[in-house]
């Protein structure tokens, strides 16, 4: 089973930990067992982590899901990161459509879609994608993500439920104290998580993150 199939597989849920932008934090995050992290390629985000200063990406391979998340970017980028070694997904975090996505489905490059929900009429294309898995996270125009914001968690859980097939990656707002709530709510197969596990934009905290771990231990009863 590879690093996406663990993170992706239903019988329990997994943690991905987004916004890391230093080698020392992944390097403890291989430590406590997260089962992914999320690098930010997108120069906007207050966690962006230039291209030129991923080269660390490689010395973690096979050890953690590493996923490059990127907002509406030239496939060449995302195409020459995984090229060279250093992604093992990519997520598309933008305002991509579905033909968008044609050239990752032509080249048998896993991605992720993350879709901002304001309703259910924000995912009516979401199959279309071909995604290896679906990202629902708050709507948050200009932003893409990491805003601490909660969503309609009811509108993730039907979702879930009228595409059971679909790995579904549940993402803002959640922190320690709503971890095991959002778990059990909507049976996602990830829980995707950035300011949560903060101290500051791209600075983890690692009593966050083991919190987070415990709570999703107790959800599941391991």
């Amino acid at each position: 089973m590879t690093c996406l199939q663990r993170f992706l597989d239903p019988a329990s849920v997994s943690l991905k930990i987004c916004g890391v932008t230093r080698h020392s934090d992944a390097a403890q995050l291989i430590t406590l067992g997260v089962h992914a992290l999320g690098i930010n390629f997108w120069s906007g985000s207050k966690r962006y982590l230039p291209p030129g200063d991923a080269a660390w990406l490689l010395e973690i391979a096979g050890k953690i899901l590493r996923v490059g998340v990127f907002v509406n970017a030239p496939v060449e980028l995302p195409l020459r990161l995984m090229r060279d070694g250093l992604l093992d997904v990519i997520q598309l975090h933008g305002d991509e459509a579905p033909a968008d996505a044609e050239a990752y489905r032509s080249a048998n490059i896993p991605f992720i879609k993350a879709i901002g929900v304001t309703s259910r009429a924000d995912l009516v294309h979401a199959v279309s994608y071909g995604a290896a898995a679906i990202l629902l996270d708050a709507h948050a125009p200009g932003v893409y993500g990491g805003t601490g914001e909660v969503f309609d968690w009811d509108v993730a859980k039907a979702f879930g439920e009228q595409h059971p097939g679909l790995p579904l990656i549940l993402a803002g707002g959640i922190v320690p104290g709503n971890a095991a709530l959002a778990a059990s709510h909507v049976s996602p197969a990830a829980l995707d998580v950035a300011s949560g596990a903060e101290l500051s934009p791209g600075i983890k905290d690692f009593s966050k993150v083991q919190a987070l771990q415990a709570s999703l231990q107790f959800e599941t009863g391991g």
